[in-house]
Formats: C-alpha cells, structure tokens, sequence
C-alpha cells in the first residue's frame, strides 16, 4: 500500500546517474516528483522515463525536481539515460532501502509508484495507477502548472 498523502516523505540518499550522491534533503524547499519504476529500458519504463524526458522543461520552468528511482546500478542508468537523452538524475536503488521506504517494493524490482514531495516535505500526491505515456503531462495537470 502506497504512503498516505499528507504524511512527511522518508528521507534518503543514493548514487545517481553520474555516482554522485544525492539525499532528498538536498532539494529542501522545493517540489520533488519522485517516481519509481522496475527497470531501465524496458516497453513501460521506457515510455514513462520519455514522457519526463518530453515534459522536463516544463518540470524546469516551475522549480519542479525529476528522480527517477529503480534497483538498477549506476552503470545502466547511465547506459539507459544515454540512450534515450534522459535530462534528470536517475538514482540507484540497489539495496531497495528507497524503494522500501516508499512502499514501492514489488519483490525483487520497484513496483511503478510516483509520489509528488512539497516544498514542505509532505507528500501531496500519490500515484499508484499510471498511464506510462502520459504519466509526466498528468502529475503536471494535477499540480496545475
């Protein structure tokens, strides 16, 4: 079962695309689309990872951060990100610590969860159903921007 809207988003802190760390509260401040899926360059994933990659200016333009999140290791990320111009930071959940915080482990791979972080650190949406193809242009109608 996803994390309830209003509760306050576990923090954490991984290895992104480039094997730099990053921690949720590095972002304190603004609004952080974090959202998991089960691996790099899979149909779905794929498709979702696009739909960002589509949007991002957008995402940009409203001081919204993009993290992607899934049990991949750095060097597939980077492999996955090259291949399809990805301009965000994906972040290596080896150990599923993250994607366990988040309840979004679906054994053995992240489950497609997305979770919208405030500015004030709560979480202000939860998306447990997603339209792959759309899912970017969605959570930005949703947020009204």
């Amino acid at each position: 079962m996803a994390l309830t809207v209003g509760t306050s988003a576990p923090d954490f802190t991984a290895k992104d695309t480039n094997g730099n760390t990053v921690s949720l509260s590095d972002f304190a401040g603004k609004t952080v689309v974090l959202y998991f899926y089960p691996k790099d360059d899979t149909p779905g994933c794929t498709k979702e990872a696009c739909s960002f990659r589509d949007n991002y200016t957008d995402y940009q333009g409203k001081d919204v951060v993009v993290l992607g999140v899934s049990a991949d290791d750095e060097s597939s990320h980077q492999a996955f990100t090259q291949k399809f111009n990805l301009p965000f930071p994906l972040l290596a959940d080896v150990d599923f610590s993250i994607i366990k915080a988040y309840d979004a482990d679906g054994g053995g791979y992240a489950k497609r969860v997305t979770y919208v972080i405030g500015s004030d650190g709560k979480i202000s949406h939860a998306y447990t159903s997603v339209k792959t193809d759309t899912h970017a242009s969605d959570i930005l109608a949703d947020l009204g921007l």
